[in-house]
């Protein structure tokens, strides 16, 4: 991201909400401790992975893998901590920042990971 607190998307079918749209902004435009990966937006929590749409993945390549607006399933995540007003989750080689969550089941898939892994991490 650059540093005039632009967002810059590609859309590829995945419809987005102005909420959503929003989110990814201020998510952006916010510091964080560590360099992040990539933003998730309608993200729920599977297992011990994320699923949502991502965006601005540092990854991104030109095959088309990790391009915005695509779905994505996280690794294990590791660490979960909230860093100002945002989630940051923590995998394997990857931090991403959860903009928002699935309407209706994201938000209470998150909760139900955190409870499920207690103190088995210690920023969960």
């Amino acid at each position: 991201m650059t540093a005039t607190n632009s967002v810059e998307i590609e859309f590829h079918g995945k419809r987005l909400t102005d909420f959503d749209l929003l989110r990814i902004a201020r998510a952006s435009g916010q510091e964080y401790e560590d360099d992040i990966t990539a933003y998730l937006t309608s993200v729920q929590i599977h297992g011990s992975s994320a699923v949502g749409v991502v965006f601005g993945h540092t990854k991104k390549e030109p095959s088309g893998r990790y391009a915005d607006g695509h779905l994505i399933r996280t690794s294990d995540i590791l660490l979960a901590r909230k860093e100002g007003r945002f989630w940051v989750i923590t995998t394997i080689n990857s931090r991403y920042v959860l903009a928002t969550f699935r309407r209706d089941t994201g938000r209470q898939s998150f909760k139900e990971f955190q409870r499920l892994v207690g103190n088995r991490y210690p920023n969960i």
